[in-house]
Protein backbone atom coordinates (compact mmCIF):
# COMPACT_ATOMS: atom_id res chain seq x y z
CA UNK A 1 0.00 0.00 0.00
CA UNK A 2 1.47 3.42 -0.89
CA UNK A 3 1.84 5.88 1.97
CA UNK A 4 -0.81 8.60 2.10
CA UNK A 5 0.70 10.61 4.94
CA UNK A 6 0.14 14.32 4.38
CA UNK A 7 3.08 16.70 4.81
CA UNK A 8 3.21 18.20 8.26
CA UNK A 9 1.72 21.69 8.21
CA UNK A 10 3.88 24.62 9.25
CA UNK A 11 3.07 25.79 12.77
CA UNK A 12 3.62 29.02 14.63
CA UNK A 13 6.28 27.17 16.62
CA UNK A 14 8.23 26.63 13.37
CA UNK A 15 7.97 30.35 12.60
CA UNK A 16 9.23 31.31 16.07
CA UNK A 17 12.14 28.86 15.84
CA UNK A 18 13.28 30.09 12.41
CA UNK A 19 12.93 33.74 13.43
CA UNK A 20 14.80 33.12 16.69
CA UNK A 21 12.08 34.66 18.84
CA UNK A 22 9.76 33.43 21.55
CA UNK A 23 6.44 31.82 20.74
CA UNK A 24 4.68 34.81 22.32
CA UNK A 25 6.56 37.30 20.13
CA UNK A 26 5.71 35.35 16.99
CA UNK A 27 2.06 35.23 18.07
CA UNK A 28 1.95 39.00 18.65
CA UNK A 29 3.31 39.67 15.16
CA UNK A 30 0.87 37.25 13.51
CA UNK A 31 -2.06 38.76 15.42
CA UNK A 32 -0.89 42.30 14.57
CA UNK A 33 -0.46 43.37 18.18
CA UNK A 34 1.26 46.73 18.44
CA UNK A 35 3.80 46.13 21.25
CA UNK A 36 6.43 44.45 19.04
CA UNK A 37 9.78 45.94 18.04
CA UNK A 38 10.32 46.62 14.32
CA UNK A 39 13.28 44.20 14.32
CA UNK A 40 11.20 41.34 15.79
CA UNK A 41 8.34 42.04 13.39
CA UNK A 42 10.70 41.96 10.41
CA UNK A 43 12.30 38.67 11.51
CA UNK A 44 8.94 36.98 12.07
CA UNK A 45 7.49 38.24 8.78
CA UNK A 46 10.60 37.02 6.96
CA UNK A 47 10.19 33.56 8.56
CA UNK A 48 6.49 33.50 7.64
CA UNK A 49 7.34 34.23 4.00
CA UNK A 50 10.14 31.66 3.93
CA UNK A 51 8.03 28.88 5.44
CA UNK A 52 4.80 29.81 3.64
CA UNK A 53 3.00 29.88 6.99
CA UNK A 54 -0.76 30.48 6.96
CA UNK A 55 -2.56 31.12 10.26
CA UNK A 56 -5.43 28.84 11.24
CA UNK A 57 -8.08 31.51 11.70
CA UNK A 58 -10.63 29.14 13.18
CA UNK A 59 -8.18 28.12 15.90
CA UNK A 60 -7.17 31.73 16.44
CA UNK A 61 -10.80 32.76 16.88
CA UNK A 62 -11.34 30.15 19.57
CA UNK A 63 -8.10 30.97 21.34
CA UNK A 64 -8.36 34.75 21.17
CA UNK A 65 -12.17 34.93 21.29
CA UNK A 66 -11.92 37.11 18.22
CA UNK A 67 -12.85 36.53 14.58
CA UNK A 68 -10.86 39.56 13.35
CA UNK A 69 -13.93 40.61 11.37
CA UNK A 70 -15.96 43.83 11.41
CA UNK A 71 -19.52 44.06 10.12
CA UNK A 72 -20.37 47.14 8.04
CA UNK A 73 -24.00 47.92 7.17
CA UNK A 74 -24.70 50.73 4.70
CA UNK A 75 -27.93 51.55 2.88
CA UNK A 76 -26.47 51.30 -0.62
CA UNK A 77 -22.78 51.12 -1.50
CA UNK A 78 -23.57 52.28 -5.06
CA UNK A 79 -23.97 55.72 -3.47
CA UNK A 80 -20.57 57.28 -4.28
CA UNK A 81 -20.23 58.71 -0.76
CA UNK A 82 -20.73 55.29 0.82
CA UNK A 83 -18.52 53.65 -1.79
CA UNK A 84 -15.61 55.98 -0.99
CA UNK A 85 -16.27 55.71 2.73
CA UNK A 86 -16.27 51.90 2.67
CA UNK A 87 -13.02 51.85 0.71
CA UNK A 88 -11.39 54.15 3.29
CA UNK A 89 -12.78 52.19 6.24
CA UNK A 90 -11.80 48.83 4.78
CA UNK A 91 -8.21 49.93 4.18
CA UNK A 92 -7.81 51.16 7.76
CA UNK A 93 -9.24 47.99 9.28
CA UNK A 94 -7.08 45.87 6.97
CA UNK A 95 -3.96 47.59 8.25
CA UNK A 96 -5.10 46.79 11.79
CA UNK A 97 -5.57 43.11 10.89
CA UNK A 98 -9.35 43.01 10.44
CA UNK A 99 -11.53 41.98 7.51
CA UNK A 100 -14.66 44.03 6.85
CA UNK A 101 -17.84 42.28 5.70
CA UNK A 102 -20.20 44.64 3.88
CA UNK A 103 -24.00 44.38 3.86
CA UNK A 104 -26.36 46.65 1.92
CA UNK A 105 -29.70 47.23 3.65
CA UNK A 106 -31.34 49.06 0.70
CA UNK A 107 -33.33 51.10 3.26
CA UNK A 108 -35.36 48.03 4.22
CA UNK A 109 -36.10 47.75 7.95
CA UNK A 110 -36.54 43.99 7.63
CA UNK A 111 -33.15 43.60 5.94
CA UNK A 112 -31.49 45.78 8.57
CA UNK A 113 -32.85 43.65 11.41
CA UNK A 114 -31.66 40.47 9.65
CA UNK A 115 -28.21 41.93 8.97
CA UNK A 116 -27.73 43.03 12.58
CA UNK A 117 -28.80 39.58 13.79
CA UNK A 118 -26.25 38.01 11.44
CA UNK A 119 -23.47 40.27 12.74
CA UNK A 120 -24.34 39.09 16.23
CA UNK A 121 -24.61 35.37 15.42
CA UNK A 122 -21.40 35.30 13.36
CA UNK A 123 -19.37 36.62 16.27
CA UNK A 124 -18.18 39.83 14.63
CA UNK A 125 -15.70 41.77 16.75
CA UNK A 126 -17.54 45.03 16.08
CA UNK A 127 -19.92 46.80 13.70
CA UNK A 128 -20.07 50.09 11.81
CA UNK A 129 -23.65 50.82 10.76
CA UNK A 130 -25.74 53.47 8.99
CA UNK A 131 -29.35 52.20 9.14
CA UNK A 132 -31.80 53.73 6.73
CA UNK A 133 -34.61 53.32 9.29
CA UNK A 134 -33.12 55.10 12.27
CA UNK A 135 -36.49 55.69 13.96
CA UNK A 136 -37.99 52.26 13.38
CA UNK A 137 -38.55 50.70 16.81
CA UNK A 138 -37.58 47.21 15.74
CA UNK A 139 -34.36 48.47 14.11
CA UNK A 140 -33.45 50.48 17.21
CA UNK A 141 -34.14 47.43 19.36
CA UNK A 142 -31.93 45.27 17.11
CA UNK A 143 -29.09 47.77 17.53
CA UNK A 144 -29.56 47.76 21.30
CA UNK A 145 -29.40 43.96 21.35
CA UNK A 146 -26.03 43.85 19.61
CA UNK A 147 -23.54 42.54 22.15
CA UNK A 148 -20.52 43.81 20.21
CA UNK A 149 -18.95 47.30 20.04
CA UNK A 150 -20.89 49.38 17.53
CA UNK A 151 -20.40 52.79 15.90
CA UNK A 152 -23.41 54.48 14.29
CA UNK A 153 -22.59 56.60 11.25
CA UNK A 154 -24.52 59.85 10.70
CA UNK A 155 -27.80 58.78 12.26
CA UNK A 156 -29.91 60.06 15.18
CA UNK A 157 -30.86 56.91 17.06
CA UNK A 158 -32.21 56.57 20.59
CA UNK A 159 -29.55 54.07 21.60
CA UNK A 160 -26.43 54.17 23.75
CA UNK A 161 -23.76 53.68 21.09
CA UNK A 162 -20.76 55.62 19.83
CA UNK A 163 -21.56 57.73 16.82
CA UNK A 164 -19.82 59.71 14.09
CA UNK A 165 -22.03 62.42 12.66
CA UNK A 166 -21.61 64.76 9.71
CA UNK A 167 -22.21 68.39 10.66
CA UNK A 168 -24.69 69.17 7.86
CA UNK A 169 -26.34 72.29 9.31
CA UNK A 170 -23.35 74.69 9.38
CA UNK A 171 -22.34 73.61 5.88
CA UNK A 172 -25.78 74.24 4.41
CA UNK A 173 -26.00 77.58 6.21
CA UNK A 174 -22.71 78.65 4.67
CA UNK A 175 -23.88 77.70 1.16
CA UNK A 176 -27.15 79.62 1.51
CA UNK A 177 -25.39 82.59 3.08
CA UNK A 178 -22.91 82.73 0.22
CA UNK A 179 -25.64 82.62 -2.41
CA UNK A 180 -27.69 85.29 -0.63
CA UNK A 181 -24.54 87.41 -0.53
CA UNK A 182 -24.46 87.14 -4.34
CA UNK A 183 -28.01 88.54 -4.48
CA UNK A 184 -29.93 85.26 -4.79
CA UNK A 185 -33.30 85.09 -3.05
CA UNK A 186 -35.05 82.32 -5.02
CA UNK A 187 -32.88 79.34 -4.14
CA UNK A 188 -34.12 75.78 -4.72
CA UNK A 189 -33.08 72.74 -2.70
CA UNK A 190 -33.36 69.28 -4.28
CA UNK A 191 -33.00 66.29 -1.93
CA UNK A 192 -34.50 62.85 -1.40
CA UNK A 193 -37.64 62.31 0.66
CA UNK A 194 -35.88 59.96 3.07
CA UNK A 195 -36.59 60.46 6.77
CA UNK A 196 -33.07 60.11 8.07
CA UNK A 197 -30.63 62.47 9.72
CA UNK A 198 -28.76 63.71 6.62
CA UNK A 199 -31.95 64.83 4.84
CA UNK A 200 -33.49 66.40 7.95
CA UNK A 201 -30.31 68.28 8.84
CA UNK A 202 -29.78 69.53 5.28
CA UNK A 203 -33.26 71.02 5.16
CA UNK A 204 -32.78 72.44 8.65
CA UNK A 205 -29.51 74.10 7.60
CA UNK A 206 -31.07 75.40 4.38
CA UNK A 207 -33.88 77.13 6.27
CA UNK A 208 -31.48 78.41 8.94
CA UNK A 209 -29.33 80.03 6.24
CA UNK A 210 -32.28 82.16 5.14
CA UNK A 211 -33.19 83.09 8.73
CA UNK A 212 -29.61 84.23 9.31
CA UNK A 213 -30.39 87.01 6.81
CA UNK A 214 -33.90 87.77 8.07
CA UNK A 215 -35.50 85.83 5.22
CA UNK A 216 -37.66 82.72 4.91
CA UNK A 217 -37.04 79.84 2.54
CA UNK A 218 -39.75 79.28 -0.09
CA UNK A 219 -41.38 75.91 0.65
CA UNK A 220 -42.28 75.57 -3.04
CA UNK A 221 -38.58 75.55 -3.89
CA UNK A 222 -37.76 72.64 -1.56
CA UNK A 223 -38.08 69.57 -3.77
CA UNK A 224 -38.07 66.15 -2.07
CA UNK A 225 -37.79 63.28 -4.54
CA UNK A 226 -38.97 59.78 -3.54
CA UNK A 227 -35.39 58.41 -3.34
CA UNK A 228 -31.84 59.53 -4.01
CA UNK A 229 -31.98 57.56 -7.28
CA UNK A 230 -35.28 59.09 -8.47
CA UNK A 231 -35.40 61.11 -11.66
CA UNK A 232 -35.02 64.82 -10.99
CA UNK A 233 -35.34 66.02 -14.59
CA UNK A 234 -39.11 66.58 -14.60
CA UNK A 235 -39.19 68.23 -11.16
CA UNK A 236 -36.36 70.62 -12.06
CA UNK A 237 -37.94 71.37 -15.44
CA UNK A 238 -41.16 72.41 -13.68
CA UNK A 239 -39.20 74.77 -11.43
CA UNK A 240 -37.33 76.31 -14.35
CA UNK A 241 -40.58 76.87 -16.30
CA UNK A 242 -42.08 79.00 -13.50
CA UNK A 243 -42.51 82.75 -14.21
CA UNK A 244 -40.26 83.42 -11.22
CA UNK A 245 -37.82 80.56 -11.56
CA UNK A 246 -35.03 79.88 -9.05
CA UNK A 247 -31.78 81.72 -9.71
CA UNK A 248 -29.76 79.10 -7.80
CA UNK A 249 -30.15 75.37 -7.14
CA UNK A 250 -28.57 73.30 -4.35
CA UNK A 251 -28.88 69.64 -5.39
CA UNK A 252 -27.81 66.28 -4.04
CA UNK A 253 -24.83 64.90 -5.95
CA UNK A 254 -24.51 62.14 -8.55
CA UNK A 255 -27.75 61.22 -10.35
CA UNK A 256 -29.86 64.11 -9.00
CA UNK A 257 -27.13 66.62 -9.81
CA UNK A 258 -26.63 65.11 -13.27
CA UNK A 259 -30.32 65.40 -14.13
CA UNK A 260 -30.45 68.91 -12.68
CA UNK A 261 -27.65 69.94 -15.05
CA UNK A 262 -29.44 68.26 -17.96
CA UNK A 263 -32.66 70.15 -17.17
CA UNK A 264 -30.76 73.45 -16.98
CA UNK A 265 -29.12 72.74 -20.34
CA UNK A 266 -32.49 71.76 -21.83
CA UNK A 267 -33.87 75.18 -20.85
CA UNK A 268 -30.87 76.82 -22.51
CA UNK A 269 -29.73 78.43 -19.29
CA UNK A 270 -26.10 79.24 -18.66
CA UNK A 271 -24.16 78.41 -15.49
CA UNK A 272 -23.49 80.70 -13.64
CA UNK A 273 -24.73 83.64 -15.74
CA UNK A 274 -28.42 82.60 -15.62
CA UNK A 275 -28.42 80.17 -12.71
CA UNK A 276 -25.96 79.10 -10.01
CA UNK A 277 -25.52 75.48 -8.93
CA UNK A 278 -24.10 73.85 -5.79
CA UNK A 279 -23.77 70.08 -5.33
CA UNK A 280 -24.36 68.33 -2.00
CA UNK A 281 -21.52 65.85 -2.15
CA UNK A 282 -18.64 66.03 -4.57
CA UNK A 283 -18.99 63.43 -7.36
CA UNK A 284 -16.01 63.14 -9.67
CA UNK A 285 -17.80 64.67 -12.64
CA UNK A 286 -18.56 67.85 -10.65
CA UNK A 287 -14.89 68.82 -10.88
CA UNK A 288 -14.60 68.09 -14.60
CA UNK A 289 -17.93 69.61 -15.65
CA UNK A 290 -17.89 72.90 -17.59
CA UNK A 291 -17.98 75.01 -15.53
CA UNK A 292 -16.75 73.01 -12.47
CA UNK A 293 -19.55 72.67 -9.92
CA UNK A 294 -19.19 74.10 -6.40
CA UNK A 295 -19.71 71.39 -3.78
CA UNK A 296 -20.58 70.89 -0.13
CA UNK A 297 -18.67 67.79 0.86
CA UNK A 298 -17.63 65.75 3.88
CA UNK A 299 -14.01 64.63 4.13
CA UNK A 300 -14.46 60.88 3.76
CA UNK A 301 -10.97 60.14 5.07
CA UNK A 302 -11.64 62.05 8.29
CA UNK A 303 -14.98 60.27 8.74
CA UNK A 304 -13.33 56.88 8.17
CA UNK A 305 -10.45 57.68 10.53
CA UNK A 306 -12.78 58.74 13.32
CA UNK A 307 -15.12 55.76 12.85
CA UNK A 308 -12.33 53.18 12.83
CA UNK A 309 -10.54 54.79 15.79
CA UNK A 310 -13.71 54.76 17.92
CA UNK A 311 -14.51 51.14 17.08
CA UNK A 312 -10.98 49.77 17.51
CA UNK A 313 -10.71 51.51 20.87
CA UNK A 314 -13.72 49.51 22.04
CA UNK A 315 -12.68 46.26 20.36
CA UNK A 316 -8.99 46.16 21.25
CA UNK A 317 -8.95 47.87 24.62
CA UNK A 318 -12.34 46.70 25.93
CA UNK A 319 -13.18 50.34 26.61
CA UNK A 320 -16.40 50.51 28.67
CA UNK A 321 -16.61 54.30 29.00
CA UNK A 322 -19.91 56.12 28.20
CA UNK A 323 -20.88 56.51 24.52
CA UNK A 324 -18.97 59.15 22.58
CA UNK A 325 -20.07 61.37 19.72
CA UNK A 326 -17.75 62.85 17.09
CA UNK A 327 -18.70 65.54 14.56
CA UNK A 328 -17.15 65.72 11.08
CA UNK A 329 -17.41 69.14 9.44
CA UNK A 330 -18.68 69.77 5.90
CA UNK A 331 -16.50 71.86 3.57
CA UNK A 332 -17.89 74.28 1.00
CA UNK A 333 -15.67 73.95 -2.07
CA UNK A 334 -16.20 77.04 -4.22
CA UNK A 335 -15.69 76.54 -7.94
CA UNK A 336 -17.01 78.37 -11.04
CA UNK A 337 -20.71 77.44 -10.93
CA UNK A 338 -21.77 80.28 -8.63
CA UNK A 339 -22.25 83.86 -9.77
CA UNK A 340 -24.30 86.96 -9.00
CA UNK A 341 -28.06 86.58 -9.26
CA UNK A 342 -29.27 87.67 -12.71
CA UNK A 343 -31.20 90.93 -12.79
CA UNK A 344 -34.96 90.65 -13.33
Amino acid sequence: MPRTDKPRSVSIRDVAELAGVSLGSASRVINKVENVTPETRERVERAIAQLGYRPNHAAQSLRLRSTRTIGCMLTDVTNPLYGKLFHAVEERFRRAGYMVLLANSLNSAEREIDILATFKSRGMDGALIAPGNERDRAVVQAVEQLDIPTVILDRDMATSRDRVQFDHVPGMRSVVSYLIGLGHRHIALVVAQVRNRPMRRRIEGFRAGFRDHGLEADDDLIVQLPTSMSSAFSAISVLLARPQRPTAIVAMGTSILNETLNAISNHRLRIPEDISVVSIGDPDFARSYTPPISSLRVDVDVAAEQSVALLLDRVQHRDLSPPRSVKVASDFILRQSCGPAPKD
